[in-house]
């Protein structure tokens, strides 16, 4: 195949040509900024909000419940820096050790300013035991977060199980659900959800656009200051172009595309564990349509992806914020994988637009490669 192959969704996807195409007005010829009041202003404004309750729909929000960011990692770092400080009588969060690094990386920065976090274990699969959760909070928790479907093994946690003990303890509850919006149902208010992170680059989407719900009733300082945009919630000219594509691609994915990639991913799954001394990471059920991760005994994940890129496939061996980082994943390692392990791990992710020839081309090229590893692996 001349073309590349593109195999690594879970870091970015494509700009479908229908985003595109809607953005395209709101650069040359709708350019106004949304706060003024002449007539490409409001024009803006009015693209603007109608986009933010397209947003706030797909999740069962309402409109003014939708705060546009730069994109996940700010809606992580808002969401819980923002929440903290608002509660100072409050100084517990708790979340998981297998969060995205913008989360743990708050965390972290949080804990040296006066909170307590807990990181909370999970079982081989990547899934959470509400039992943890439930016992580990006390009266002077503020918040749990963890991650709706993880960015590495496509585990999908039960948001509406862990939202109802939330609930019934008084506890806050936010979740980071940019690899599953638009794949995996979310419903706010059933799931009772009081935060909500989510971007469009991993739907085809444009980079450098994300939304946070905030439930109406929570109070949050905000983060960002500086004019009264969002509500006065987080001051910045609104980038009408993205969001417009946003909007567009949040309505695009349909159940037949997450049936194709589901079962263009089972396929793929079955062919690659015929690999000797090869295993899947992450759950066989309950996994993000999307999402494929494995293990390779007696090689390196780097070398994978280098032979993988030289043969016209992108893929990855975890999260694209940690692809340079010479330590293991802390999601294998959290879900009990040796270091070695995790070193040798390769992680696949499809879209709507991958098709079965290439899964076809990747379950015949993939083998002769870990072969080729491992005949000069010093590894046995």
């Amino acid at each position: 195949m001349n073309k590349i192959i593109y195999l690594d969704n879970g870091s970015t996807t494509k700009v479908d040509s229908e985003v595109t195409k809607a953005m395209l007005p709101y650069f040359e010829e709708q350019y106004g900024n949304a706060s003024t009041i002449h007539t490409l202003g409001t024009n803006a404004k009015q693209v603007l909000e109608d986009s933010r309750k397209i947003i706030a729909d797909s999740i069962n929000a309402e409109p003014e419940e939708i705060i546009f960011t730069s994109g996940g990692t700010e809606s992580n770092n808002f969401a819980l820096k923002s929440l903290a400080f608002s509660n100072p009588e409050k100084n517990h969060i708790i979340t998981t050790k297998i969060e995205h690094s913008s989360i743990l990386n708050t965390c972290k920065w949080l804990s040296t300013q006066g909170f307590k976090i807990t990181y909370l274990d999970v079982d081989k699969q990547g899934f959470l035991n509400p039992e943890k959760l439930e016992k580990e909070i006390t009266d002077k928790t503020i918040l749990f977060s963890i991650i709706h479907a993880n960015n590495e093994i496509g585990t999908i946690q039960n948001l509406e199980e862990l939202g109802k003990i939330c609930k019934q303890k008084n506890i806050h509850f936010h979740s980071d659900a940019c690899q599953s919006y638009t794949k995996v149902p979310i419903d706010v208010k059933k799931q009772n959800l009081s935060l909500l992170t989510l971007n469009a680059h991993k739907i085809h989407g444009p980079k450098g656009i994300g939304a946070l719900y905030i439930k109406k009733s929570l109070s949050l300082n905000p983060w960002q200051h500086g004019g009264s945009h969002e509500s006065n919630k987080r001051a910045g000219t609104e980038n009408i172009p993205a969001i417009v594509g946003f909007a567009k691609a949040s309505q695009l994915t349909s159940k037949e595309h997450i049936e194709k990639m589901t079962e263009l991913r089972d396929k793929l799954i079955k062919e690659i564990l015929k690999i000797p001394n090869s295993q899947l990471n992450g759950p066989t059920k309950n996994r993000l349509c999307s999402n494929a991760d494995f293990s390779f005994n007696a090689v390196e994940g780097e070398a994978i992806i280098g032979l993988l890129d030289q043969a016209g496939i992108a893929a990855s061996t975890g999260s694209a914020c940690a692809e340079k980082s010479l330590e293991p994943s802390h999601v294998l390692i959290a879900i009990g994988l040796t270091h070695e392990q995790a070193n040798g791990s390769l992680r696949l992710t499809l879209s709507r637009f991958t098709t079965e020839q290439e899964i076809c081309y990747i379950t015949k090229t993939l083998p002769e490669i870990i072969k080729k590893l491992r005949q000069i692996s010093p590894i046995k």
